[in-house]
């Protein structure tokens, strides 16, 4: 009879370890899945919002945008089209924003916040300061709000700059420059503090 017992208690113990490791099993299944749909979740966005602040002298620069990346395509003639209105980024407009009056192109740009447009062309750019900053893309774009707009002679590199990216540089204790880079193409122009 003691024999019976041992091998009933051994037939239960063995099934509550197979059930154990069975649920072990989909647990970590389980786990595993979530944890790969967390890795997928976090992404690195295609177009990155990114930002570049500078003090030049006492004014204190900031431009704000969205760093789309060439990924293999042409882009200045064949994503954007030349000689058509971009708001030099992805999604919401390019904005830039001074403290202190500024003068660009022998122009003054008054304190303030400002969205950001270039025109590309291979031969020159129009770059424009317009005061609607906060508009998607160029949807809102209206020349009546541009209150500067000069020409820029782009810079053609051999090397390909994957991600838009504005560097603002400072040259002197009143002067700088602010740059664009994307693609193969660089504009940059100087600024002196009003």
């Amino acid at each position: 009879m003691k024999i019976q017992y041992y091998i009933l208690a051994l037939i239960i113990l063995s099934s509550c370890k197979q059930e154990s490791k069975e649920t072990n099993e989909v647990v970590t299944k389980e786990i595993e899945t979530v944890s790969q749909t967390a890795k997928t979740d976090k992404k690195k966005p295609l177009s990155p919002h990114t930002e570049t602040r500078a003090m030049v002298g006492d004014a204190h620069i900031h431009i704000d945008y969205s760093s789309p990346g060439v990924r293999n395509r042409i882009i200045f003639g064949g994503l954007l089209a030349y000689d058509q209105v971009w708001q030099a980024g992805a999604h919401m407009a390019t904005w830039l924003e001074t403290n202190k009056d500024l003068e660009i192109d022998g122009k003054e740009l008054k304190a303030g916040k400002y969205g950001f447009f270039v025109i590309p062309n291979q031969e020159e750019w129009t770059v424009i300061f317009n005061r609607n900053w906060n508009q998607h893309g160029k949807d809102d774009y209206d020349a009546s709000d541009d209150v500067l707009r000069f020409k820029a002679t782009p810079k053609i590199s051999e090397e390909i700059k994957e991600h838009l990216e504005y560097k603002i540089n400072k040259t002197t204790e009143t002067s700088g420059t602010i740059s664009m880079s994307w693609e193969k193409v660089t504009i940059e122009f100087p600024l002196e503090i009003k």
